[in-house]
């Protein structure tokens, strides 16, 4: 009954996950990013895909992709070089998931064709199994205190790193029990027994029993068996004789002996409610459930970032049909790992402490990136919140450059950019482009305290610019000016930026606030901290300038939502 049960879950499992893994890839071929990929149908860029790996294949760029997938998909090098622990991190899980359903999962299949004595009660394979268990097992410890110790991926995790975290655990811990559980096992001993010995008379058993039960750990109901040499003696001719070929002792199962020893107090009852069957249903059915979410979940990534990785390395970008860019593009949204290394490095990632919108985190934005292309609706407010955090990147490549999974994250900013540009979402500072300082704070001064009662501030200011202790400490020394490279890229920065940051800082100082907030260097700061960084003062240059955009940013949508209550009143 069991076998009946746990064949048909397998199979269904099995269904879903083929089904579901078909459908994620041919949204690689269907979901459009960028203006220039609805030029192509799902059938154009299936075919530019074909000759694209036709190419590949036959070209030197093939050794490049196997360099890949030894260094980066097996042994995970682009991980390594963000750093030591988040490579442990993955390397632990993957290989050990990896090996464990080679060996364990498929041990009848693979591993019993490489080692023709193969059982799963013999060493090494039992200690292996509870290598690879352990090896997840760090690996989900690491990960679990780098998501509650590090405050920047304590912020960033979602419900499916959390899901990814516990489900991984359930398997791993449910197999660890399992085992421990069926070394007390006493039913197992007996249809081991009966399936497979000659003795089938209790009294030829009971010195065998004797045996198992000192040096194997078994726990058999009522009374202890004799301990003696010559019974003991007489029961390890029995196991040699009808179960050593299949039967070593658990003590190499480092991790489920020491269970097994800790809860054989209770192995009685353990025994008595049979404890293994129900624990062998949890894990089992836990596996086929793994199988089954594999496509519509984090776990995706374990096909998709290999498939990306490769793309990435045989791709010549001179040669590169438009049709893949686009394929590319798309399957780039399934190979993320929301690792969270990209919002880590971005360069205006401190900039959401003061501005809660989670998209101008990297990790965050590719979600949405992602919904947009899905087709989901989204409402204007969602949208503006996308808008802002892809205008806000400054092209830094960092989160390029860091990216495990090989993702060119630069290209699908700018394409989603674009999209956005389409649907209404221009950048900000477009609004006020053509105005200088001056007549922009005149535009908005008679309107400087207009709102709205019900209204929520769009966000949560630490009033930079208002506090005399920030800025007051400016020595006017021009560092700030002197490193920043949006004044090094103009000829002239009083005729295209209307002030320096240095300059900036002294109006906050004059209590000219209004005329630091229509400065172009408000809006063309790049926000990359060289003058935060630089400064000896310690003021927060960078912060104070992204603070004033955002609240110009939000006094020009005052000012639009006053003009046109006035011309829907005139009207």
């Amino acid at each position: 009954m069991h076998t009946v049960i746990f064949t048909a879950s397998f199979y269904l499992a099995l269904t879903i996950c083929l089904t579901g893994t078909i459908y994620r890839v041919s949204n690689w071929f269907r979901f459009k990013i960028g203006p220039d990929a609805a030029r192509y149908s799902a059938r154009e860029r299936m075919a530019a895909a074909l000759k694209g790996i036709i190419r590949t294949v036959l070209s030197r760029r093939f050794f490049a992709i196997l360099k890949v997938l030894v260094l980066d998909v097996l042994f995970q090098a682009r991980i390594l070089k963000s750093g030591f622990f988040p490579w442990l991190m993955h390397m632990c899980i993957f290989a050990g998931v990896m090996l464990l359903v080679l060996m364990h999962a498929l041990g009848e299949s693979i591993t019993q064709a490489l080692f023709p004595d193969y059982a799963s009660t013999l060493n090494p394979f039992m200690f292996l199994r509870n290598l690879f268990g352990a090896m997840v097992v760090l690996g989900i410890a690491i990960a679990l205190y780098r998501r509650l110790k590090v405050e920047d991926l304590r912020r960033t995790t979602n419900s499916g790193d959390r899901f990814a975290i516990v489900f991984l655990a359930i398997i791993i811990f449910s197999g660890f029990l399992l085992e421990s559980v069926q070394i007390l096992s006493s039913s197992i001993f007996d249809q081991m027994v009966k399936d497979y010995s000659g003795a089938v008379e209790t009294e030829e058993i009971k010195p065998l029993k004797a045996y198992w039960e000192q040096e194997f750990g078994v726990v058999f109901p009522g009374a202890v068996h004799p301990t003696d040499q010559e019974y003991l003696k007489k029961g390890r001719l029995l196991h040699e004789e009808s179960c050593a070929a299949c039967h070593t002792r658990p003590k190499a199962a480092f991790v489920s002996y020491p269970i097994a020893k800790a809860i054989r107090p209770a192995g009685r009852i353990l025994n008595e409610v049979r404890l293994d069957i129900w624990l062998r249903y949890i894990h089992f059915l836990a596996c086929f459930l793994g199988l089954a979410y594999l496509p519509f979940g984090k776990f995706f990534h374990l096909i998709a970032t290999p498939f990306n990785l490769t793309v990435h390395a045989g791709e010549e970008p001179t040669l590169s049909d438009p049709a893949n860019i686009a394929t590319r593009r798309a399957m780039a949204l399934d190979a993320c790992t929301h690792c969270g290394l990209c919002s880590l490095h971005c360069s205006v990632a401190p900039v959401f402490r003061l501005n809660p919108n989670a998209n101008i985190l990297p990790s965050e934005k590719l979600i949405s990136i992602k919904a947009v292309a899905s087709g989901q609706h989204l409402g204007s407010t969602t949208l503006e919140a996308i808008s802002e955090g892809s205008f806000i990147c400054t092209n830094c490549y960092r989160c390029t450059t860091i990216c495990p999974s090989g993702i060119n994250l630069q290209d699908l900013w700018n394409a989603s950019k674009e999209d956005l540009i389409t649907k209404g979402f221009p950048q900000p500072h477009i609004w006020v482009r053509e105005l200088t300082a001056a007549e922009w704070a005149d535009r908005i001064s008679d309107h400087e305290r207009v709102c709205f009662p019900d209204e929520k501030p769009t966000h949560r200011y630490l009033n930079l610019a208002d506090r005399a202790e920030t800025f007051a400490p400016c020595l006017q020394c021009t560092t700030c000016t002197d490193v920043c490279p949006v004044v090094a890229a103009t000829d002239n920065p009083s005729r295209d930026l209307d002030l320096t940051p240095q300059q900036v800082m002294n109006l906050l100082r004059l209590g000219l606030k209004e005329m630091a907030l229509g400065s172009r260097m408000v809006w063309s700061c790049v926000t990359c901290y060289m003058c935060q960084e630089h400064c000896p003062q310690g003021i927060k240059v960078a912060d104070i300038l992204y603070e004033l955009r955002n609240i110009a940013c939000d006094r020009l949508k005052e000012v639009r939502q006053v003009g046109q209550t006035e011309k829907n009143v005139s009207v």
